[in-house]
């Protein structure tokens, strides 16, 4: 077939030809040949002009932007330069790819047989037929827990503090003053990582524990899933889950048909007659949070810190002996400057928030089931959103029917209904009598029998044409065998539902049973109606053309068996359906009109056939399925014989219910600065539709609708056009996208990342989860992909944060976020709630550890620089140990309980949360601040504590550990701005654990000293001098520029 077509020359060849001979003329040999990279450069003037131009000044030829190269060839930079700037990289990457395939064996494909009843038969091992979403298992979950706590810059410090204890040299102390807080902390790490490990080994047992009858030479026999081998015979009983990829053999049905919907596979809710296939899911990519990224950053700069003072303790000690080993015994006396219970109070923090999220009632069942990244959740800039089943509840309902000259709706179907039982009247009367047709209808006027007929043979078409099965349920109490189900069954209305492959078909028929033409029985060869005076009408199902995504439209062949007339029906989408159907002026604009309301809209034609043109078109169709090469395109072409000049019925329009409050939720996330972008796989009206009704995009704004493109030069006029706009959303297609994120993605991602919104349809989920990727590379931003079926677990998993709905598209999508929520409407709360509580909370507590591993530092300087830089520690044993836990860790840890304003506080006012995405909680400003308060408070606890005692230096230690810890409880009652109950427990209970310990701190402190009124009053004053400033400063602060959310507290 393709020897046969005529090749032509493209538009601009004569051009190309014209510089392949002037390439190959050139003469002599020492002439200068010019090379692939110019010949490149010289077509490549697209690259060196503008984008913003003019289409008048754009040089419109095609055959340059087919041979355009992507981007600019450069010669690779050699030697040790290339290596420095990246060729290392490429070099590692090369060599482990080597080794991979070398470790890696090739499996040879082969045939393999299947004894059916007895896997035992089976010489191929297979794998069990168990779901494991579990990062380790029994070998490798300490290593792996190890190595993720270790990765940060953090913990590794700290394990060579520690290890360095073991060297008599550097030693400092006693061990455990290092190494019991480095085991508290990978204590904490290990008990939280198992934690969620047994959650997800149970989710995962919940699954593989499902029940399921096998047939075996004994009968029906009770099998796990997990359980399942090859070749086991399986019974998957109704509205229960197919354990894994399964043969259909048998069913219950006479017809043997079988519904089955795949919605944890490609997130489909209809019902679909076709092979079960697998139903898998991937397992979530471990996040880290970008709070977590910039604390490792600020580790390092303190880091640094610490070793300049090292060095600079060293230089002023006039490197006296063994200056190398004062070197390092001066980094491990200031050591706390880095503090390591930073990584402990943040990790059980995450696990508070996790926990108040999931306990929240104004959001019921929400899972947490990444417990690193709560506070994620509160720096995002994009949210990007699936369509059907997230913003809409993937529930159809009728709501228009177009016959070309009249439009009936929801409040004119009694009309049609009237309709119908007139028509159908007639026709049972001239069935029954002898009377000619004209006669029989001579009292009706003629406009009305017009219209009455124009409806009924809609209605009749509409009910006819599909792949809708009526299942009836089982009498109460009926038992039997599946042979027996059909004499059990109950044909009443009441007992009838109905299952098709598209949620739209179900909407249709329910719709023809509700004006009068009921379908209430249907197998592979007959289908009956039933009337509204009782008539049953039988059809004869002659042939059935299923939709695809390729052709957009169906049809169906029916003989009616009272009259032996043949009739073929056709419904489809617009686009395909406007070239079968005859001339019309209304077909567009109708179908416009309908996308505009948000209506999803099918064209429905017909055309009658005589048993001629019937059997003719049989012989050739069955010839054209019996072909062996190019079968689909001659089936294709037989059946396009057929769909020519279709008499065109009537117009549908059925709508997809909003979830509820889906307005004043995206509203919320819209006044909190987060952007949405909408990713469907819908058609570009019915996404602008939902875009506008759910007020995605606001009425009064703008649209710009991305033309189709297909090349680089259209693409560069469409991006020109849509530079010129300012403040409107961006409405483009998958097919567009491709072509503009080949030629100009840098510039796409800028112009589109301007807009208030973006709808992006026809979307595969391959090009979603590239939309999420390019968002993040490009703009830096934190990213939210929410969806709630199998085909958005891609787009979730590439997000930055993944929050999946649980709904009637499975739990493909839930099982594979790091959120888990029932409705849409729970992610503002999630949001501007949670996300934003959890972000200032951490970064408060996170800038506070850090303070106080400073004070202590600072003192700890303090101390060696008077008493002649000696490397001598200030505090030993249980001092640091308690300092770091007992002492201060609860009120420390309390901060996860507080709150700047309340949750409703926070919902009325989302602009609270725009803040957030700039991160100024947390960042070198706010950390220089409290460089700054520690430096002052431990100077000063130091510095007051030389100089107010007397005679021993056991004195100083408890003058200043006793004002330290005061003034640590001190400043957490500072920095709190909504009181709990529990903060006060954990600062009373703190304090008593100080007093407590006194008593048995004999070796550290004189119990007789301690007791004393000087005593009192000398730690007292040390305290007011290290904390009353502060707590003026912020008086001053609130008064003169108080925050934006202190307006809404007052």
């Amino acid at each position: 077939m393709a020897d046969r077509i005529p090749l032509r020359p493209v538009r601009g060849a004569a051009a190309a030809d014209r510089k392949r001979a002037a390439y190959y003329r050139a003469a002599g040999p020492g002439a200068t040949r010019p090379t692939r990279y110019q010949l490149e450069d010289e077509s490549a003037h697209l690259d060196e002009m503008p984008l913003m131009m003019s289409e008048e000044g754009f040089e419109n030829d095609e055959s340059d932007y087919h041979s355009l190269p992507r981007a600019r060839i450069t010669q690779r930079t050699r030697g040790l330069e290339w290596f420095v700037c990246g060729g290392w990289k490429f070099l590692c990457t090369s060599c482990c790819d080597w080794l991979i395939n070398v470790c890696q064996r090739k499996r040879e494909l082969r045939a393999r047989t299947v004894w059916l009843g007895h896997p035992e038969k089976c010489e191929e091992k297979h794998p069990r037929n168990s779901i494991k979403n579990q990062k380790y298992n029994v070998f490798t979950f300490i290593p792996g827990v190890l190595y993720e706590q270790f990765k940060f810059f953090l913990n590794l410090y700290f394990l060579v503090v520690s290890c360095s204890q073991f060297v008599p040299a550097l030693k400092i102390g006693y061990l455990y003053t290092y190494w019991a807080p480095l085991g508290f902390v990978l204590a904490v790490t290990i008990t939280r990582e198992a934690v969620d490990e047994f959650r997800r080994f149970q989710r995962d047992k919940e699954v593989n524990s499902q029940l399921y009858s096998k047939l075996t030479v004994r009968g029906k026999v009770q099998v796990k899933s997990s359980d399942i081998q090859v070749g086991d015979l399986i019974i998957v009983e109704k509205n229960q889950r197919v354990p894994s990829d399964m043969v259909f053999l048998r069913t219950s049905e006479k017809a043997g048909s079988c519904f089955i919907r795949t919605d944890q596979l490609d997130g489909e809710t209809d019902w679909k007659l076709k092979v079960a296939v697998s139903c898998t899911q991937r397992l979530p990519a471990l996040g880290v949070g970008l709070l977590d990224l910039e604390l490792n950053q600020l580790t390092k700069a303190l880091f640094l810190a610490l070793v300049a003072l090292s060095v600079v303790m060293v230089t002023l000690q006039g490197f006296v002996g063994p200056w190398y080993r004062n070197l390092f015994r001066f980094l491990l006396l200031f050591s706390y400057i880095i503090p390591i219970s930073l990584r402990v109070n943040l990790d059980m923090g995450k696990a508070a928030y996790g926990w108040l999220i999931m306990a929240d009632g104004s959001i019921p069942g929400t899972v947490v089931r990444t417990s690193t990244i709560p506070e994620e959740l509160g720096r995002l800039v994009y949210l990007l959103t699936d369509k059907t089943g997230t913003l809409t509840q993937n529930e159809m309902v009728f709501k228009r029917l177009h016959l070309g000259t009249v439009s009936y709706g929801m409040d004119t179907m009694d009309e049609i209904q009237s309709h119908v039982r007139d028509s159908c009247s007639q026709l049972h009367y001239q069935a029954t009598t002898s009377t000619p047709p004209r006669k029989a209808q001579s009292s009706a006027p003629k406009v009305k029998k017009s219209v009455s007929s124009r409806v009924h043979e809609a209605v009749k078409a509409i009910a006819l044409c599909h792949n809708v099965t009526p299942v009836y349920e089982p009498r109460a109490g009926g038992t039997g065998e599946a042979e027996h189900a059909e004499v059990d069954q109950d044909f009443s209305d009441e007992n009838r539902t109905y299952q098709a492959a598209s949620p739209d078909e179900v909407a249709l028929v329910q719709w023809t049973e509700s004006v009068g033409l009921t379908l209430v029985n249907r197998d592979l060869t007959s289908m009956q109606l039933r009337t509204p005076s009782g008539q049953i009408l039988t059809y004869s199902v002659l042939q059935t053309f299923p939709f695809t995504s390729e052709s957009k439209r169906m049809g169906v062949i029916v003989r009616d068996e009272s009259t032996a007339e043949i009739t073929f029906y056709m419904k489809g989408a617009d686009v395909a359906m406007s070239t079968i159907v005859q001339y019309n002026d209304w077909l567009e604009e109708e179908c416009g009109n309908m996308a505009r309301e948000g209506l999803r809209t099918l064209v429905v034609a017909k055309r009658t056939l005589t048993e001629e043109q019937y059997q003719d078109f049989e012989s050739r169709h069955a010839q054209a399925r019996l072909s062996v090469h190019d079968r689909a395109l001659k089936v294709a072409a037989v059946l396009e014989s057929l769909e020519r000049d279709m008499q065109l019925l009537c117009v549908t329009g059925v709508e997809d219910r909003l979830q509820e409050h889906v307005r004043p939720t995206l509203e919320t996330l819209r006044n909190a600065g987060i952007k949405i972008w909408m990713l469907t796989g819908d058609k570009l009206e019915t996404a602008t539709c939902i875009a506008k009704s759910s007020h995605l995009v606001s009425r009064t704004q703008d649209i710009h609708v991305f033309r189709p493109v297909t090349s680089r030069g259209e693409a560069h006029l469409e991006l020109n056009a849509f530079r010129r706009k300012h403040d409107c959303a961006l409405v483009i297609s998958g097919d567009s996208l491709e072509v503009c994120l080949r030629y100009y993605e840098h510039e796409l991602v800028e112009l589109a990342c301007q807009c208030p919104a973006v709808v992006c349809c026809r979307c595969s989920p391959t090009q979603k989860a590239r939309i999420v990727k390019l968002l993040r590379q490009h703009t830096h931003r934190r990213t939210c992909a929410i969806g709630d079926g199998g085909n958005d677990v891609s787009m979730i998993q590439a997000a930055d944060c993944g929050i999946g709905i649980e709904g009637k598209e499975g739990k493909a999508a839930s099982l594979a976020a790091d959120f888990s929520i029932q409705r849409f409407e729970h992610v503002g709360r999630l949001l501007v709630v949670h996300g934003r509580s959890s972000y200032k909370r951490s970064a408060a507590l996170g800038q506070f550890v850090m303070h106080r591993g400073l004070v202590i530092s600072t003192m700890q300087a303090v101390f060696s620089s008077i008493f002649y830089f000696a490397s001598v520690p200030l505090y030993q044993g249980f001092l640091m140990v308690g300092y770091a836990t007992v002492y201060t860790m609860f009120p420390v840890f309390s901060l996860v309980l507080d709150q700047d304003v309340k949750p409703e506080m926070a919902m009325l006012y989302p602009e609270l949360y725009k803040d957030l995405t700039k991160g100024r909680s947390l960042s070198f400003k706010t950390f220089f601040i409290w460089v700054l308060i520690s430096i002052y408070q431990g100077g000063i606890l130091m510095f007051g504590a030389l100089v107010l005692f007397e005679s021993e230096f056991v004195h100083v230690v408890a003058i200043s550990f006793t004002a330290l810890v005061l003034t640590e409880l001190l400043m957490v009652a500072l920095t709190v701005r909504t009181w709990h109950w529990l903060m006060v427990v954990a600062e009373f209970l703190s304090l008593g654990c100080y007093v407590a310990s006194l008593a048995f701190l004999n070796e550290y402190f004189d119990v007789a000293f301690i007791t004393t009124v000087t005593f009192l009053w000398k730690v007292s004053a040390i305290t007011v001098v290290s904390c009353l400033p502060l707590y003026v400063l912020k008086y001053l602060k609130r008064k003169l520029s108080p925050p934006s959310y202190s307006k809404l507290t007052s």
